[in-house]
């Protein structure tokens, strides 16, 4: 039977179907049947309710029950049989002008767009490159040897120094009252390390045990605590304690204790360099698919349908409350949060997802299953036990479809960057990984 689809509004359509009331009628007699052989009524036995009496207290939801599914059914044929790419959930309303002996409904519903995307090759791609030398070998050599400090106290008269830990009592007024999270009482924190407000550490420095000062500070407008944000205090500081770092010396000792397998200098070295070589690796390949996806968002020309666009609203939002809940915010799954502070981030997922699907299905951009393989053998390879987390992948179909979309993705990257015009560019090491 043929179908007649009626376009509304650029991806908006709309299917009429019909349902024989009889058919209806025959599957409602149906269900209620089998329901009579195992309800169970006051006052009869499991199996002997009357079948009027189970028609009176069950029709009107087995009957619910049977016209979604059916009206789900001639849907499903309908839009398979007219080959429409159904984006969400349709929306069925009744059709009062039914034929006799039938039922007819609206179905209103999106789908999906076609996506024309641009001449590659006239797209202009950032391409970043960074290189693992010695001086980033070097500090990570310090961060490791941080990690594993010890301290010493130092003497009464030796002030402190930026590296020390000190230990100190503090109140700090705001127009003469004390304010919350103001005063501690034995509390630590290591110098020059970013750990307290610059003038904080300012003031503690050069200080000696049992010496205390007073001084201002002035909290910045985009303090994390906005009752104190943006105003000025007077603190006391009181320093009780003062310990010297003392790092451990770059020896075998030191590969030894890190676990390294060949526990020398060099062997240490060695370690850090692959294991800093496959993080850049992650994070130039990460940098230059975003380069890529702009690129393409960029070319490509499609409508959005708004039930996906709502759709990945919906999940923005509960995946928002459920980090309130993680915070310990009371009532979190109630919390009104607005739609449209996450639009733009949904619908260029959105589009972004489509466009990515259509470049894959036109140019053969699968991922393989040696793909897949390869890429999971190197995520584990950074782990103790790498057999394990191979193991740990492959047990699961959830990961395995996370690890499959990673793969696409690159699959993408490679061939924008294979067609587009590409200009490479060298990034330090510390600029990539964050640091100072």
């Amino acid at each position: 039977m043929a179908v007649t689809v009626e376009t509304l509004e650029k991806l908006e359509r709309k299917i009429t179907l019909s349902l024989p009331v009889d058919v209806i009628q025959n599957e409602v007699a149906t269900r209620l049947k089998k329901m009579a052989r195992t309800v169970k009524m006051d006052g009869f036995r499991p199996g002997k309710v009357p079948m009027n009496v189970v028609a009176q207290r069950y029709g009107y939801s087995v009957h619910y029950e049977v016209m979604n599914d059916k009206v789900g059914e001639a849907f499903a044929v309908a839009a398979n049989e007219a080959k429409l790419r159904v984006a969400g959930q349709p929306r069925i309303s009744e059709n009062e002008t039914s034929p006799e002996g039938q039922m007819a409904f609206d179905a209103i519903f999106e789908v999906f767009p076609d996506v024309k995307i641009g001449d590659l090759s006239t797209a202009e791609v950032e391409k970043i490159t960074t290189a693992v030398d010695d001086g980033a070998i070097d500090k990570t050599v310090e961060i490791l040897r941080k990690q594993r400090r010890t301290f010493a106290q130092r003497a009464l008269e030796a002030p402190a120094e930026d590296g020390d830990r000190v230990t100190v009592d503090f109140e700090g007024k705001i127009d003469g009252e004390t304010f919350e999270g103001g005063k501690a009482e034995a509390f630590q924190f290591l110098v020059g390390e970013g750990q307290m407000l610059k003038e904080f550490e300012d003031a503690v420095r050069g200080m000696k045990s049992g010496e205390s000062r007073t001084f201002p500070l002035a909290f910045p407008a985009d303090y994390h605590g906005k009752d104190v944000a943006g105003k000025q205090a007077d603190f006391m500081v009181t320093v009780k304690k003062i310990e010297a770092a003392h790092l451990p010396e770059v020896n075998e000792a030191l590969a030894k204790s890190l676990g390294i397998t060949d526990a020398t200098v060099e062997g240490l070295r060695a370690d850090i360099r692959k294991n800093l070589e496959r993080e850049v690796k992650f994070r130039v390949l990460a940098r230059n698919k975003q380069a890529v996806m702009d690129a393409l968002i960029a070319k490509a020309e499609l409508d959005l349908p708004n039930s996906s666009v709502q759709t990945e609203l919906n999940r923005m939002v509960e995946s928002a409350r459920a980090d309130l809940k993680q915070r310990g915010i009371k009532d979190a799954d109630k919390a009104p949060i607005p739609d449209d502070i996450f639009r733009p981030q949904a619908e260029r997922r959105v589009r972004l997802g489509l466009v990515v699907a259509e470049l894959v299905r036109s140019n053969a951009l699968q991922a393989t299953t040696e793909q897949i393989k390869a890429h999971i053998e190197e995520l584990a390879a950074s782990y103790e036990k790498p057999a394990d987390v191979v193991r740990w992948y492959y047990s699961d179909n959830q990961r395995l479809a996370e690890v499959e979309a990673i793969v696409i993705e690159s699959n993408v990257t490679d061939f924008v960057l294979g067609k587009a015009k590409v200009v490479e560019k060298a990034v330090a090491f510390d600029e990539l990984m964050g640091q100072n």
